[in-house]
């Protein structure tokens, strides 16, 4: 009997959540930057076993992080939402930190729940990483949990991760197709490949500031034509000069970067106009909060 199972991913930010996701499903499911908190949606990555066992579903959640802003507040919410939803909990921890506030904290959320967790203690390629410190801190407050030593660079204990998934899982059909690695929608997934060249290209506190809106997503059929207009939008007038760049030079570069990204996931030829504009302190506003992040 194939097995199917949905997997919550959880952990501090920068902890390597995304780039695990991305190494199992063996596809770009999320985007990633070296800066905190990139990943603001939960989403969801498909793993098909090729030898036949079944089919993972991967929430990928934000960041987990100690906030009273109301930004870094709607992201806990997210992860913490999706943590009812899930068979099994995936615990991602950076080894190369000591074991903190966090992810102690997070260790308590995750204890107080009823599902199977799994640790991956990740990083074990850096030449700082403790393991063994940070899963005898952990194992104090989850003595039950199965941990995992595993690198999502250099795919280390990848395959040990994934069979431990699997020994966890309840019995069932797969949900999708065995081609599909992800469920975003196209609008979603054009609006992150935008962000994450704009936020690779940003510094400080600029990536903070970014979020992407499609404005318009057109098929010439004749053409075998993708036309797309996206807006990068930035909180201050004075963040749009440093999107831009000298003489445009960085919003070619995004534009150009993104589109050749973008062409790999459609079977059409792609337009891609990106243009940059202010929207002050879109992170106070609500009904900005809730279109953005869910």
């Amino acid at each position: 009997m194939k097995k199917c199972s949905s997997i919550s991913i959880i952990g501090r930010p920068s902890a390597g959540k995304s780039t695990l996701l991305n190494t199992i499903c063996r596809y770009k499911v999320s985007i990633t930057a070296p800066s905190p908190q990139t990943t603001r949606n939960s989403i969801k990555g498909i793993y098909t076993d090729d030898g036949g066992r079944g089919q993972l579903l991967f929430i990928d959640t934000p960041g987990y992080h100690i906030s009273d802003k109301s930004f870094n507040l709607r992201l806990k919410d997210i992860t913490v939402s999706t943590i009812g939803e899930a068979d099994i909990l995936l615990y991602v921890v950076d080894t190369v930190r000591k074991p903190g506030e966090e992810e102690l904290e997070i260790a308590k959320l995750l204890a107080s729940g009823n599902q199977p967790v799994v640790v991956a203690l990740n990083k074990i390629d850096h030449g700082r990483a403790h393991p063994g410190l940070m899963q005898l801190a952990l194992e104090k407050i989850l003595p039950q949990a199965h941990y995992v030593k595993v690198s999502a660079t250099k795919e280390k204990g990848i395959d040990i991760l994934k069979d431990t998934l699997f020994n966890l899982s309840p019995e069932g059909e797969q949900l999708y197709p065995d081609d599909f690695y992800t469920d975003q929608p196209p609008e979603f997934r054009i609006a992150e490949i935008i962000r994450e060249k704009a936020v690779n290209r940003a510094k400080e506190e600029l990536p903070h500031a970014i979020y992407v809106e499609i404005a318009d997503l057109e098929i010439d059929e004749k053409k075998n034509l993708l036309w797309i207009r996206a807006f990068i939008n930035v909180e201050r007038e004075s963040q749009k000069g440093l999107v831009v760049g000298k003489a445009g030079s960085g919003i070619k570069a995004i534009r150009k970067e993104a589109q050749k990204e973008i062409a790999g996931l459609f079977p059409y030829k792609i337009y891609l106009d990106v243009r940059v504009k202010a929207q002050g302190k879109w992170r106070k506003k609500d009904q900005v909060l809730k279109k953005l992040l869910y």
